[in-house]
């Protein structure tokens, strides 16, 4: 690797609800710089949830992510000329990456509505544990737990 290992930046908790993680959400759903419009649509979508289940919008995304987050994930690794998927545990900050990440990719292959009532349908369902990105977390498991034999590699 040359040169120095970029600096960590710091963000700057989110105007309305003062929480890094919507901060990062925001930051995540914005396309092509445009912030206002990604937090229109995550504020949107945060009402949308409190008119559906008469529950805060923050404390159903919270719940979601938490669903969401994976415990395992597979690394490729070559070992002897032979590529391995080799389980490992999935720590801190990429658990939650992740999982902002499966619930905005989920929430962007549906097709036909608003990003906003995409994005609340998709926190919805992942607070109930059913929808894309839950199904994406499986999957993760799912291959983790296939090729745990190959864990003594790690």
């Amino acid at each position: 690797m040359r040169g120095k290992q970029a600096s960590k930046r710091k963000i700057e908790p989110d105007i309305k609800y003062e929480n890094l993680t919507v901060a990062k959400f925001i930051n995540l759903v914005m396309q092509g710089g445009q912030k206002t419009t990604a937090q229109a649509n995550v504020y949107g979508a945060f009402d949308i949830i409190k008119e559906k289940t008469n529950k805060e919008g923050v404390e159903i995304f919270e719940k979601a992510i938490r669903n969401v987050s994976p415990v395992l994930e597979v690394k490729s690794r070559r070992i002897g000329g032979a590529n391995y998927q080799i389980p490992i545990e999935v720590k801190g900050n990429r658990k939650n990456a992740l999982a902002l990440r499966w619930i905005i990719n989920a929430a962007r292959n549906k097709k036909g509505k608003p990003m906003r009532e995409k994005l609340a349908q998709e926190l919805i369902d992942a607070s109930q544990q059913q929808g894309e990105a839950i199904k994406k977390r499986e999957d993760v498991h799912r291959m983790a737990e296939a090729n745990r034999a190959f864990a003594h590699f790690a």
